[in-house]
C-alpha cells in the first residue's frame, strides 16, 4: 500500500456531493487508469486517475464505478466493478482488491466483477433518460 488508509467516509460524501450534480436520470461512469507499458514486459509504475480515487478509494487499475442514484432497482445506484484476481495474477502482478476488501476501502456495497459490467450496464440504461 502507497499510504495509510483513507476512512472511507471522505468517499461516500464525495460520491454524495458527485451525485446531487448529475441531471436526473443520469448515468456515470468514471474508469480507473489503465497500466502504462514501460517494455513489452514491464510497466511503469501505477498511478490512479485522481478522480476515480476521490470517488472510490480504490487505486487499481482495470475498475468503472457507475453512479446511477435514480435507478428504480437500489442494485445499481452505486456499482463498483473489478478485476477478478486469481492466484497467478497474485504471483505475477500483485495483490488486487477482494469485493470485501474494496467495500471496506470505499464504502460501496454492489461490488462486482468486470465481466458482469456489460449485463448489468444494459440493465441500467433501460431506466436511464
Amino acid at each position: 500500500m502507497k499510504y495509510l488508509p483513507i476512512d472511507k467516509s471522505l468517499f461516500l460524501y464525495n460520491r454524495e456531493r458527485f451525485s446531487k450534480l448529475l441531471k436526473p436520470g443520469s448515468v456515470a461512469l468514471i474508469h480507473s487508469n489503465d497500466q502504462m507499458p514501460y517494455s513489452s514486459d514491464q510497466f511503469f509504475p501505477y498511478r490512479q486517475h485522481p478522480d476515480f480515487f476521490y470517488l472510490t478509494g480504490i487505486d487499481q487499475e482495470k475498475s468503472i464505478l457507475m453512479l446511477f442514484p435514480d435507478s428504480p432497482n437500489p442494485a445499481l445506484r452505486e456499482v463498483l466493478f473489478l478485476l477478478e484476481t486469481n492466484e497467478h495474477i497474485a504471483v505475477y502482478e500483485g495483490h488486487k482488491y477482494t469485493k470485501e476488501e474494496a467495500t471496506a476501502t470505499s464504502g460501496i456495497e454492489t461490488v462486482h466483477w468486470l465481466s458482469s459490467f456489460e449485463g448489468m450496464m444494459k440493465e441500467a440504461m433501460a431506466y436511464a433518460e
